[in-house]
């Protein structure tokens, strides 16, 4: 049974997430169809592409499937987690994409938002980054999208405390583009949609892939990359990786020793 439904009108391709039995977790299988959805809508010259959950939905996406982390001594966010292709896959659209979101957005889920290139949201959203609570260690690419997208203290607070923020909150840090009552959300996201579809799809690529090189022009020298990954191997070697994960299966809370 497919975990998402697609269609297209218009030159407008959409992407529902519907897993609803497990909140529309982003395990492999439902990343898969997803990046399969953006290949297909690519060959077909689709021109901008709406992501969303089923209208209505309390839980937009609950994030990472904690259930496919390793149980430690591995990277669990590496260069082929699925998480990490789904956001270059977004990244890489060469159409736009639109993040029409309601309710929570969880986790991994968060970064896969802020990969989008314009997010509108229903008053009752909210938005929590996790790791903290897992005892997972956040990659350099998961912390650049945050980063391009939240001021530093704001980003901090959310790390650090894992709660969630108000849409309007998320709305005055230019996080979302538009908040929307759920009536009106779905018509005013496709007429956003139509109006790049009215635009030269050829000029929006080019700038699309312009903006997303810039913004990750980063300068980081080998010693610093070293460094950072080593910290990251700290944590997921650490007894605290490992009780986060069994305590999530469990359905516990989790014992962290800091070590």
């Amino acid at each position: 049974m497919s975990l998402i439904i697609t269609e297209t009108q218009n030159a407008i391709g959409t992407i529902v997430m519907n897993h609803s039995a497990k909140r529309n977790a982003l395990s492999e299988a439902l990343i898969c169809e997803i990046t399969m959805a953006l290949d297909s809508f690519r060959e077909q010259g689709i021109r901008a592409v709406v992501l969303r959950a089923p209208a209505g939905t309390r839980v937009w996406s609950a994030g990472h499937d904690i259930s496919e982390l390793p149980t430690g001594g591995r990277d669990p966010l590496g260069w082929s987690d699925p998480l990490r292709v789904l956001i270059r896959a977004i990244q890489e659209s060469s159409a736009p994409v639109i993040a029409l979101i309601e309710g929570g957005v969880w986790g991994g889920a968060c970064e896969v938002a802020m990969a989008c290139d314009i997010l509108v949201a229903a008053p009752e959203a909210t938005f929590a980054i996790t790791p903290a609570k897992l005892g997972v260690p956040y990659n350099l690419g998961g912390l650049l999208t945050v980063m391009n997208m939240i001021p530093l203290p704001v980003a901090k607070e959310m790390l650090f405390t894992a709660q969630p923020i108000p849409v309007a909150q998320a709305l005055n840090l230019g996080v979302v583009n538009y908040v929307k009552p759920t009536d009106e959300i779905d018509p005013f996201v496709y007429g956003l949609a139509a109006s790049i579809v009215a635009n030269s799809p050829l000029s929006i690529s080019v700038m699309k892939e312009e903006l997303r090189l810039l913004s990750s022009a980063r300068s980081i020298t080998p010693e610093l990359f070293e460094r950072i990954q080593g910290l990251r191997r700290l944590v997921y070697d650490s007894h605290d990786y490992r009780e986060g994960i069994t305590a999530f299966g469990e359905k516990r809370k989790p014992h962290f020793r800091g070590t």
